[in-house]
């Protein structure tokens, strides 16, 4: 039992654990952050298009929709010194799978080259109603 506790002491001296908020993406609406730092990887969480100058969900167009969602992420990663180059596995949940191609439109358009690894899944619901629910995960 001492063993297993000194690899865990270990483990936890070796993580470096930083927490990022920024005020230029919309704070987390529930028990989450907007992003957590563990050493070179950044872990950013499930981004909706909420406006953070307005505080407003952005509705009514998937593609509006979709920029704002990539904005706030935008903003975490620019937080972090990082930007979507720095961005090497993606999850985008939909409302519909029929939005698929115009999500896939805009978020292509965000990225230069070296597109990131991704998965796009049809959902029940997102948070406050929204039709796309974007998060990544990037590296330094």
């Amino acid at each position: 039992m001492k063993q297993n506790a000194s690899i865990s002491t270990l483990k936890l001296t070796l993580m470096n654990k930083t927490i990022i908020n920024t005020p230029n993406a919309p704070a987390p609406i529930g028990p989450y952050n907007q992003a957590v730092l563990v050493n070179n990887m950044l872990f950013i969480s499930g981004q909706i298009p909420i406006n953070v100058e307005t505080n407003e969900v952005v509705t009514g167009d998937i593609g509006l929709e979709t920029h704002q969602s990539m904005r706030n992420i935008e903003a975490i990663l620019t937080a972090t010194g990082m930007n979507f180059n720095h961005v090497v596995k993606t999850t985008i949940f939909l409302s519909d799978m029929s939005l698929f191609a115009a999500v896939n439109e805009v978020y292509g358009s965000y990225f230069s080259a070296d597109y990131p690894a991704r998965e796009t899944v049809a959902v029940k619901g997102l948070p406050k109603g929204v039709n796309v629910e974007i998060s990544m995960t990037a590296a330094l």
